[in-house]
C-alpha cells in the first residue's frame, strides 16, 4: 500500500512539472517539436513492480503540498493531441513585414516601396482615363525606373549635387502658381484632399530637380553642335515633306543596352514585337507605354504633344511621311533601341517670319546659403531706390550686379522669346519702353529689370540656325542622357531578388 502510494506521488510531481515545462517552452520558437520531445520521454503511467521505494521520491505529503502549489496551473493533458500541436503552431507561425525586391550597390528597393509606388501610378493611370497595363509587366518597368532613379541619387551623393530645403521651397511655391494656387499651404491641401501623401511628393520633386542638374552637368553641358550640323540640318528640313506642319505624336522605346549581345537585341526587338501585336489587337496606346515603353514619359500614355517638323527627329519625319493621322508606325530602330509612334494628329503651320525682341539690362543679386532670399531683395531694392534718386543704372550694375552682363552695365541686348528663364520674361513682357521693374525672382536669385526697347524682326538666318541648333541640341541630350544612364547601369552592382513574384 506504502509502496502505491509513494508511486503515486511520483508520478502526481511529475505531471506538474511537465505542466509548468510546457507553459514555459510554449513563449519559444520550435515550441511544437521541443513539446514532443518533452512527452516523449514521460515515464509510463503504469508502475513498474519494484521491491524497494525509488530513492529521493517525495512523500505523500509532499505530494500534496506540491499540488496545492500548483493549482493555478493547467490540467495535466496530453501534449501530442492534434489540436494542441495545431494551435501553438499557428501562434508561433512568423508574419511577413517587408522583402527586398532589388539591392542597388549598397541600398535596396522595397517590396513596401514598389508596391506603394504601384499605387500611386495606378490612381495616376486611372485619372488619366488609361486602362492599366499587365500588372506584373507594370511592376518590372517600375522596378526598372526606381533603380535608374536610385542610381542618380547617389552619383549625386557622390559627386556633391545637393538640393536643401530653401532651394526645394522655391520650387514647391513655383509648382503650386503654374497650378494657380494662391499659397503653398492650399496647394499642400488639394493633394492631402486628393491622398496624395506631401512628404513624399516633396521628396519626389527634390529627386526630379536633383535628375535634372546631373542631366545638365554630365551630358547638356558637354554637348558639341558644329556649324556643318547646323548647315546640314536646315538643308534637310529644306528637303522633307511638311515642313510647314505640326504633329501630335505618341511614342514607345524599348531601350536597347549598350553594347548588347545579339541575344539580347533579339530578345529586345521581341519585346517591342509584342508591344505592336497588343497594339495591332485593340490595345489602347497609352496602357501598353504605360507597360512596355523606357521612355520617361511612358506613364503619360507615352504623349509627346504637338511637334513642328523643325523640332521632330529626321527619323520619326521618315516614317511620318507614310502615315495618315490615328494610325501606329510599325517597329523601327534608331541608336537608342526600338521605336512604335502613333500620329495622333496633324495640322498645317504658317511659319512665322516675324517676332518681336525687348533690348533690356538688368541688375542681379544671387542668393545663397550665405545670402538668404531676405536680403538678397533688401540689397536690390536699395539699389532700386537709388536709381529712382537719379542714380545711374549703368554704373550701379557694374558695381552691384552678379551677372555676367555687369561688365556690359547689366545690357542684355536684343532679346527673343524664350531666350530667359519664364519668370524673367514674363516680368520683362509686362513693362512698357523706359519702365524698370520691381523686385523680380527667379531661379537665379533677384533681378531689377528695365525695357529700353523693341522691335517686330523677321526671322533672319542667324534665328533660323538658332533654332536649328536647339532642334539638334534637344534631339542629342535625349540620346546622350539614355547613353549616361546605360553607362551608369553598367558600371553598378545591381541584384533582382524575387523576380519570380515580381
Amino acid at each position: 500500500m506504502l509502496h502505491i502510494k509513494l508511486v503515486l506521488a511520483l508520478l502526481l510531481s511529475l505531471a506538474c512539472t511537465a505542466n509548468v515545462s510546457a507553459a514555459g517552452l510554449q513563449k519559444t520558437s520550435g515550441t511544437t517539436k521541443k513539446i514532443k520531445a518533452q512527452t516523449q520521454t514521460a515515464p509510463s503511467t503504469t508502475p513498474a513492480p519494484s521491491a524497494n521505494p525509488a530513492p529521493n521520491v517525495p512523500t505523500p505529503d509532499t505530494a500534496k503540498k506540491l499540488s496545492s502549489q500548483n493549482q493555478t496551473l493547467p490540467p495535466a493533458v496530453d501534449l501530442q493531441t492534434p489540436d494542441i500541436t495545431k494551435k501553438i503552431t499557428v501562434q508561433t507561425a512568423p508574419i511577413l513585414i517587408d522583402q527586398i525586391v532589388a539591392v542597388v550597390n549598397n541600398d535596396a528597393i522595397t517590396r513596401y516601396e514598389l508596391e506603394d509606388r504601384l499605387g500611386i501610378v495606378e490612381r495616376q493611370l486611372k485619372k488619366q482615363g488609361t486602362a492599366l497595363p499587365d500588372i506584373d509587366m507594370l511592376k518590372k518597368q517600375l522596378l526598372e525606373r526606381m533603380i535608374t532613379e536610385m542610381l542618380q541619387v547617389q552619383f549625386a551623393k557622390e559627386t556633391g549635387i545637393r538640393i536643401d530645403d530653401i532651394q526645394l521651397d522655391k520650387t514647391m511655391q513655383r509648382i503650386a502658381k503654374e497650378n494657380k494656387f494662391p499659397s503653398l499651404t492650399e496647394f499642400r491641401a488639394q493633394l492631402e484632399k486628393e491622398n496624395v501623401n506631401f512628404k513624399k511628393f516633396r521628396e519626389e520633386i527634390r529627386g526630379e530637380i536633383i535628375y535634372a542638374r546631373l542631366r545638365e552637368r554630365e551630358v547638356d553641358s558637354k554637348l558639341v553642335i558644329s556649324e556643318g550640323e547646323v548647315d546640314n540640318y536646315l538643308n534637310n528640313q529644306a528637303k522633307q515633306l511638311g515642313k510647314g506642319e505640326e504633329f501630335h505624336l505618341a511614342h514607345i522605346l524599348v531601350l536597347v543596352p549598350e553594347q548588347a549581345s545579339a541575344d539580347k537585341i533579339q530578345a529586345t526587338r521581341q519585346r517591342a514585337d509584342q508591344a505592336l501585336a497588343q497594339l495591332r489587337g485593340g490595345a489602347e496606346f497609352a496602357q501598353v507605354a504605360a507597360g512596355f515603353s523606357d521612355a520617361k514619359d511612358a506613364l503619360e500614355g507615352g504623349n509627346l504633344g504637338w511637334r513642328s517638323a523643325d523640332r521632330t527627329p529626321a527619323i520619326f519625319l521618315n516614317v511620318l511621311r507614310k502615315m495618315a493621322p490615328g494610325e501606329t508606325s510599325p517597329v523601327f530602330r534608331s541608336p537608342n533601341g526600338f521605336h512604335i509612334l502613333k500620329l495622333i494628329e496633324k495640322r498645317s503651320k504658317e511659319n512665322s517670319v516675324v517676332i518681336t525682341q525687348t533690348e533690356a539690362r538688368h541688375i542681379l543679386i544671387k542668393t545663397s546659403e550665405l545670402v538668404p532670399e531676405n536680403e538678397a531683395k533688401s540689397r536690390l531694392l536699395v539699389i532700386k531706390q537709388r536709381i529712382e534718386k537719379g542714380a545711374d543704372f549703368t554704373k550701379q550694375a557694374k558695381l552691384y550686379s552678379e551677372d555676367g552682363s555687369a561688365a556690359k552695365g547689366g545690357d542684355l541686348g536684343w532679346i527673343s522669346p524664350g531666350d530667359t528663364v519664364p519668370e524673367f520674361e514674363a516680368a520683362m513682357n509686362q513693362l512698357e519702353i523706359g519702365q524698370m521693374s520691381g523686385a523680380v525672382q527667379s531661379t537665379f536669385g533677384w533681378h531689377l529689370i528695365q525695357v529700353l526697347d523693341r522691335r517686330s524682326t523677321d526671322v533672319s538666318v542667324k534665328e533660323k540656325k538658332k533654332q536649328a541648333q536647339m532642334a539638334i541640341r534637344a534631339d542629342k541630350s535625349d540620346a546622350a542622357y539614355q547613353d549616361w544612364l546605360r553607362q551608369l547601369r553598367d558600371g553598378a552592382t545591381i541584384e533582382y531578388r524575387l523576380e519570380p513574384a515580381l
